[in-house]
């Protein structure tokens, strides 16, 4: 009976803590899932940092290859991450290997400036993709190339996915292009194994197209096929394939800096294609800070996940931290939507994803994504009653380039908000930096619509230095939450805030 006893009351346990874990808002994931963490400096499986930009990813059997350039000032980058350097010089074309696309081994420099046993005198590559040739068995890796013969894409060949690989050939010219040579280009391979080159012509970028690789040896960029024509030009052309459509998406033109992502769809490979249009939420933070880089399809058991891989470029710093912010994509029929996440976990085997317990659910945090000084900042709404707008950023935050500041000449009353969606139910909290000259009628960060009472913290006190200030236990009932920072105040007061979080607790 006693043995009976303890079962019982052990059982009544198992159920308490299941009760529990669910209240508490719990992220599950299979025992195969990794934690894949954003907005900081990667690090490969020996914890040195992982130098890839403008790449591509190959699967061969179970594992991702990842190609990439490292430039000499992406070290600088690393070592200094708020300072701006202009350094685009090439060092070499990295690869490295992974089975769960979180953890990465460095497998070398597969390509480098003074690349042994050839006469090619490299002062530039970029825009790297990989793929493999079921004819010559040849791993090619495709990329643009600048040297002594001439620019246009190249392409190096190897016997294995992490050799050494040698360069065969530059093209200076695709046939059927308005500019001979591509712009940013990468390498898509279908279902059937067949390797294409989207990409975008060299001047001025308005035209995107695509073309086979030469199917006996994938060595030649066939002649191209038109996609789209945008005269303001598209960059970081990059394609993907999720239930038969295929999407190409590409960003705008700022010199190797954040925005939104633009993309076109059809059923047939060659078109005709949609009209153009922005992938859902990446208005909203110019898609996580970032440009486009790269999609993988991640095909598993129990499904498939399309991941946006988005690069923040060396010669930029500052606007947020790390080189590749990965992201996993939804659908709603054939209408794609970025997750932008700082958090998720990725199950590669499964192809599945789930929001990871610790993920900052606003988005734009610390205001990088703008770019440049203005009043109206990406996912961020204002409002003000005074003559001029006192919401602008400011240069100069508690991280990167940039804060959020409200001051003004005359006496204002203003609110800058973010509307919090797509929250799970759950208890929070809200954290933020701050800065106050104090001496305002009222100036606090406040949350509310989330299902309860506002609540503040008051910041009209001086605080000469950023403070991180807190509202723990902020219960959300209906699925989401506005944040702000709001003043009432005299000319010549300010308030300033950066690098918020909410956080499921």
């Amino acid at each position: 009976m006693k043995h009976g006893i303890k079962r019982f009351v052990g059982f009544q346990c198992f159920l308490l803590l299941l009760l529990i874990a669910f209240s508490v808002g719990v992220t599950t994931a299979s025992a195969s899932s990794q934690k894949l963490t954003n907005d900081v400096f990667w690090k490969d499986t020996a914890n040195n940092p992982i130098y890839s930009q403008g790449g591509g990813i190959l699967k061969v059997g179970n594992t991702y290859y990842w190609y990439g350039v490292k430039y000499n000032g992406a070290v600088t980058y690393y070592n200094n991450p708020t300072a701006l350097n202009s350094d685009t010089s090439f060092n070499a074309i990295t690869c490295y290997s992974s089975t769960d696309l979180v953890h990465w081994t460095y497998e070398g420099n597969v390509v480098t400036k003074g690349a042994t046993g050839t006469t090619w005198d490299v002062t530039w590559l970029g825009r790297v993709g990989a793929a493999y040739n079921s004819i010559t068995h040849k791993y090619v890796i495709v990329m643009q190339y600048q040297g002594t013969n001439g620019k246009g894409t190249a392409f190096a060949t190897s016997d294995t996915p992490a050799g050494t690989f040698t360069f065969d050939n530059v093209q200076t010219e695709i046939a059927n292009t308005s500019t001979g040579r591509t712009g940013d280009q990468s390498v898509f391979i279908d279902d059937d194994g067949k390797a294409y080159l989207v990409y975008s012509n060299n001047s001025g970028r308005a035209n995107v197209y695509i073309s086979p690789l030469r199917t006996s040896d994938y060595l030649s960029v066939e002649p191209a096929t038109l996609l789209l024509n945008v005269p303001a030009g598209r960059e970081g052309n990059a394609m993907f394939k999720y239930n038969g459509v295929y999407y190409v998406c590409g960003s705008e033109l700022h010199g190797w800096n954040s925005s939104k992502t633009y993309c076109i769809s059809s059923t047939n490979i060659y078109g005709p294609y949609s009209s153009e249009f922005v992938m859902g939420n990446t208005d909203k933070d110019f898609s996580h800070v970032t440009q486009t880089g790269l999609f993988v399809s991640v095909q598993g058991t129990s499904g498939t996940t399309i991941l946006f891989g988005g690069d923040r470029w060396s010669d930029f710093a500052g606007n947020g931290i790390g080189y590749n912010q990965w992201m996993p994509i939804s659908f709603s029929g054939t209408t794609p939507t970025l997750n932008s996440l700082s958090e998720f976990n990725i199950d590669a085997a499964a192809g599945t994803w789930s929001v990871s317990g610790g993920n900052n659910y606003i988005l734009n945090p610390s205001y990088e994504a703008d770019r440049v000084a203005q009043n109206a900042l990406a996912g961020w709404t204002t409002w003000t009653n005074a003559t001029t707008n006192p919401n602008a950023n400011l240069s100069g935050g508690h991280t990167g380039r940039w804060a959020a500041k409200q001051t003004g000449t005359a006496a204002y009353s203003a609110t800058r908000y973010q509307d919090v969606t797509n929250l799970p139910n759950g208890t929070y909290t809200l954290k933020a930096w701050v800065k106050s000259s104090g001496g305002q009628s009222s100036a606090y960060i406040y949350v509310s619509n989330y299902g309860g009472t506002e609540l503040r913290y008051n910041i009209n006190s001086t605080i000469s230095s950023w403070t991180q200030i807190t509202i723990p236990n902020i219960v959300v009932t209906n699925g989401s939450a506005r944040v702000a920072l709001y003043s009432v105040a005299n000319a010549g007061n300010w308030a300033n805030v950066d690098d918020w979080s909410l956080i499921k607790n």
